[in-house]
């Protein structure tokens, strides 16, 4: 019989599309993704899955099961955080997803603090751009620059973090300091993948670079920040790395100032270490504000 351990591994792949996602999803070497699916089928007695050229798709007979495995996954996962929010121990671990500029640049001198205090308490971070799922448990606590909307979650603003636009002098010496009233013709923008493009920040700066070129795209801040230090072209990062790198801020009309807000689900809000944990990280954020947010100073 098909057991939920089973199961879990048939959604991860139903919902990824190919194993190496699907394994990555789970924490598990790809290998074991495809031995536990032979078997599952096997158990089964029908192909769940079909392999194509573009990845796993459902077949007739998974087609069939797939949102009864959901309801069990919801169900699971709801018992499963009923008994965490009962847990009164503060040690554990709590698993942390944010970006992974703020994962490196802000948490990480909050995190040693907390952890001097709270010594028991273990840390597992997520950083990257995918939104790792609460809901599913994917992760206890998550940071973003997007507000969450799950009805089950509870969610508060931590920080307002500034951002500005940045470029080489040796990119302003070659092509010179750009006219954003004409969209910055003549000049050249690295931007983030295109699947990252929708937040306040990157709509900003492409309406205000409009007639400028794309010349790379990333989904590594770090790879624009080297991109732009090599003078291929201009960016638009948040201050706490730009003002830091070497580049030069340039004048543009204001830009947006993007809300940072935590979110955990709530069923374990209340959990004595992920209760410490939010209200501590929350608090060593406002102790940074003036690093994220800072006052005006005189650009380019």
């Amino acid at each position: 019989m098909l057991d939920w351990d089973d199961l879990r591994y048939f959604l991860s792949i139903a919902r990824h599309g190919t194993l190496s996602a699907a394994a990555r999803a789970l924490g598990v070497q790809q290998s074991t993704m495809g031995r536990r699916l032979d078997a599952i089928e096997t158990r089964a007695g029908a192909r769940l899955l079909q392999k194509t050229p573009s990845g796993f798709v459902l077949t007739i007979a998974g087609e069939a099961i797939i949102s009864r495995v959901e309801r069990i996954e919801t169900e699971t996962l709801a018992v499963e955080r009923a008994i965490a929010g009962k847990d009164e121990r503060f040690e554990g671990r709590v698993r942390l997803t944010a970006v992974e500029s703020i994962a490196v640049n802000v948490l990480t001198p909050i995190l040693a603090a907390f952890h001097e205090k709270y010594p028991d308490i273990a840390f597992d971070i997520m950083a990257g751009s995918r939104k790792l799922s609460l809901t599913r448990r994917e992760a206890d606590v998550a940071l973003r620059f997007s507000e969450f909307t799950q009805q089950d979650l509870v969610a508060r603003k931590v920080a307002d973090v500034a951002v500005g636009v940045y470029a080489s002098r040796e990119y302003l010496a070659r092509y010179g300091v750009p006219d954003f009233t004409l969209g910055a013709t003549g000049h050249k923008i690295l931007v983030r993948n295109e699947e990252l493009m929708a937040t306040s920040d990157m709509e900003w700066f492409s309406a205000l670079t409009c007639a400028a070129a794309i010349v790379m795209r990333s989904n590594s801040v770090y790879e624009l920040i080297a991109g732009a230090q090599a003078g291929m072209g201009m960016i638009c990062i948040v201050r706490y790395l730009g003002d830091t790198s070497g580049l030069v801020r340039l004048t543009a009309p204001p830009p947006p100032v993007m809300a940072l807000w935590m979110g955990i689900h709530n069923d374990i809000r209340q959990m004595p270490r992920i209760h410490v944990f939010t209200d501590f990280v929350a608090a060593g954020l406002r102790q940074q504000a003036q690093m994220l947010n800072p006052q005006p100073s005189s650009p380019v």
